[in-house]
């Protein structure tokens, strides 16, 4: 330091006064060397924006900050292909995905850990260090031992992968993009530099090295030193902590309380050279104008997620203007008011100066010590010395110490990002019948997939047709869907009416998933549609129980031809609502005899696999309906029942249901107690069981026949409708 050099110099050249002249000269070089130059230290909002830019400042960590940091190194993105299901029989569409693998810079000074992580404002790494959207993350702490990042070390090659020793970054690997416009997002990490809270004599003591001590007990949760001088962010910080800088020749101090300059004589005041007369000590005071009539202060408030707080005071007095003060610290709302009311009130104070002039025996009076002036009841602070003609000048300005309380302050409400648990998966394989007015031209199997957590959002789909020997990519999971588990076992009933009797008791995943009663109109036009388990039913009423239990009643039962169903339920089967956004379907090939499906989400230490069988209730004729027999005065039966269609849920017009096959054709299968069945394929819905059939089947010790009816389809029969006829 200059003021040290130049006072070691002065003396051995020209003993005492010369070494007090060099420290004086000093001092002003210092004050340079010093000096911010443009800007003075951090601004607030440079913590909050993302840079890429070359030459951008990376700062040094104290305590706790959420920063945005600087990109300092990205692969270009990566894209991936597959092919999708529009359904409706239409053609399959390419879904491109994209991710990318990026590095950020987080400060210039070691750090102890990252914590939250926000992209485009929304919670992306939770305080458990649960990750939302899927992506690789490691942490160089910024140590002088850490090595090259491995990732960047094999994009780039080893020997162009600095280690970045002393700077501490974070590094995203494959980060899934698909959520923020297959873009990097806007990052802001919360940034754990030293554990608890930092005194300001701390960080000014840590930036300046050892010629520089700072005895500041304010303390602070959070700074980012930034800026071109030590200076800079030294006044930075005095903008708004009471502490003075002294320099005694040996140091560099940065007092909060200013040490007192002891030993001024009152013969020794008003000093001079000739024979003029000066006043023992001239005093000043600015007008009232001159003092803010209020004082706010901008700083990040950590009660809201660290986002930027605003705390104003006012004492009352004659001033007209504001005085802002943008402090990039991280502070309660509290404490920040109660610096701020120390700053009006020291303003209000320091408008008070006084001149005094001593003989050159003074020349170690240094600005920023208190000087008790005989005769003068007020507290003094040296703001600066000169010396001119052997004669010392001090400038002093009043000087008030700093109260100490806190005052309450309110630090305005917080929307907090829900810091949920994404939790493992839970999901479902649907062979399911179709859901709308539409025909599926193949066969396809639906995935609806939620969490045990109310944080879960998706899964990777993969998809194997030969058992396990191979998987392919099956895309994602859709929106959460509402599955639960049955606690009824729900009987037999008809397809036909309305059951206002039976009840189903669900109980769901977890607390964010609701279900919601609706008016008969809604029921009728399909509201309220749910499998439990094989079978397609609605509800009227849900009936919440509490623990994210409901009662379910006011039931239409084996919805969309799944009234085979109804007579299979039992205890802890699954609950799924049937919302199409909550559906993901694949496409698989005719004649699939079992797909196995597992998904993989960011929690699934162990990824769940479901199986399904023979997938293809999408494509295959429903089960004739209405069958009956009728007897003819000649002996004959007439077994005849009526056709549905895949395509004639709603049967708006009254006509006959299309009838989606290529050719109407049954499959009839007669089934005797004793004796061989017999089949029989036909073009009609109709079949006769004449008089000499019924005769023989008698003659051969039959006594009951049972009909089973399957129309054949395009990639199928149907389920069987079944009638049994006596013979006797």
């Amino acid at each position: 330091m200059a003021t040290l050099v130049l006072t070691a110099v002065g003396t051995l050249v020209g003993g005492p006064i010369g070494g007090a002249i060099g420290s004086i000269i000093g001092q002003q070089i210092d004050k340079r060397l010093f000096a911010p130059k443009g800007r003075q230290g951090p601004r607030l909002n440079e913590l909050a924006i993302q840079s890429s830019a070359y030459g951008s400042a990376l700062p040094k960590l104290f305590g706790t900050n959420r920063v945005a940091g600087t990109v300092i190194w990205a692969t270009n993105l990566k894209e991936t292909r597959r092919k999708v299901s529009n359904g409706k029989g239409q053609p399959k569409s390419t879904v491109y995905s994209y991710s990318t693998s990026f590095a950020v810079a987080l400060s210039a000074r070691r750090v102890l850990r990252v914590g939250r992580i926000w992209a485009d404002g929304n919670l992306l790494r939770g305080t458990a260090g649960d990750f939302k959207t899927e992506t690789g993350f490691r942490l160089h702490d910024g140590n002088e031992d850490q090595t090259a990042d491995p990732l960047i070390a094999s994009a780039e090659g080893i020997a162009n992968t600095p280690a970045y020793r002393g700077l501490a970054y974070a590094v995203f690997e494959d980060f899934q993009l698909g959520e923020y416009g297959n873009r990097i997002p806007a990052l802001s990490f919360e940034v754990i530099a030293d554990e608890g809270d930092v005194s300001i004599g701390t960080i000014l003591s840590s930036l300046a090295g050892p010629r520089v001590t700072a005895d500041s007990p304010a303390r602070i949760q959070g700074f980012a030193a930034n800026g071109d001088s030590v200076r800079g962010v030294a006044e930075t910080l005095a903008g708004l902590f009471p502490f003075v800088v002294r320099d005694d020749g040996e140091a560099l101090h940065l007092d909060a309380v200013p040490v007192i300059f002891e030993g001024v004589a009152s013969n020794d005041l008003g000093a001079t050279q000739d024979e003029k007369t000066v006043p023992r000590i001239a005093r000043e005071r600015r007008s009232e104008a001159t003092v803010p009539a209020n004082v706010s202060v901008a700083h990040y408030e950590p009660a809201r997620d660290y986002q930027q707080g605003l705390q104003r005071v006012r004492d009352g007095g004659g001033g007209r203007r504001e005085l802002r003060i943008d402090m990039p610290i991280t502070l309660d709302a509290g404490q920040v008011k109660s610096y701020a009311m120390s700053t009006l009130h020291r303003l209000r104070v320091e408008r008070t100066t006084a001149k005094i002039r001593l003989p050159w025996r003074y020349l170690d009076l240094a600005p920023g010590c208190r000087i008790i002036v005989p005769g003068d009841r007020a507290d003094w602070r040296v703001s600066a010395v000169t010396l001119g003609r052997m004669v010392v000048e001090a400038d002093l300005t009043q000087h008030r110490a700093a109260s100490g309380q806190i005052l309450a302050s309110d630090p305005g409400r917080n929307l907090p990002q829900p810091d949920v648990a994404h939790g493992p998966t839970v999901f479902h394989l649907l062979d399911l019948p179709p859901l709308d007015d539409t025909v599926s031209a193949a066969p396809r199997v639906a995935v609806a997939a939620a969490g045990l957590s109310a944080g879960w959002r998706r899964a990777s789909l993969m998809l194997s047709l030969d058992d396990g020997a191979s998987w392919q990519e099956a895309g994602a999971t859709a929106s959460p869907a509402i599955i639960g588990t049955v606690q009824t076992q729900l009987p037999p009933g008809s397809a036909l009416l309305l059951d206002e009797s039976d009840v189903i008791d669900i109980t769901l995943l977890n607390d964010s998933m609701q279900l919601h009663s609706c008016s008969s109109e809604a029921l009728n036009a399909g509201a309220n549609a749910a499998f439990v388990g094989d079978e397609l039913v609605q509800f009227r009423s849900a009936e919440p129980l509490g623990s994210n239990r409901y009662r379910l009643s006011g039931l239409l039962r084996g919805r969309r031809g799944t009234e085979w169903a109804m007579s299979s339920h039992r205890l802890e089967e699954p609950f799924i609502l049937a919302e199409r956004e909550a559906f993901s379907f694949i496409d698989v090939p005719p004649g699939t005899r079992l797909v196995r499906v597992m998904a993989i989400g960011i929690a699934d230490v162990v990824p769940p696999e479901q199986r399904l069988e023979g997938p293809e209730r999408a494509v295959r004729p429903l089960a004739p309906a209405h069958v009956r027999a009728r007897s003819h005065t000649n002996g004959d039966t007439e077994i005849s029942w009526t056709r549905r269609s895949r395509n004639g849920w709603r049967w708006l017009d009254g006509a006959d249901a299309p009838l989606v096959e290529e050719a109407e054709r049954y499959v009839v299968t007669l089934v005797p107690n004793t004796g061989e069945k017999r089949t029989i394929e036909l073009f009609e819905p109709r079949l006769i069981y004449n008089a000499a059939a019924r005769t023989a089947d008698r003659a051969n010790g039959v006594e009951r026949l049972t009909v089973g009816i399957c129309q054949i389809g395009n990639f199928g029969m149907s389920r069987p409708a079944t009638l049994t006829i006596s013979l006797f």
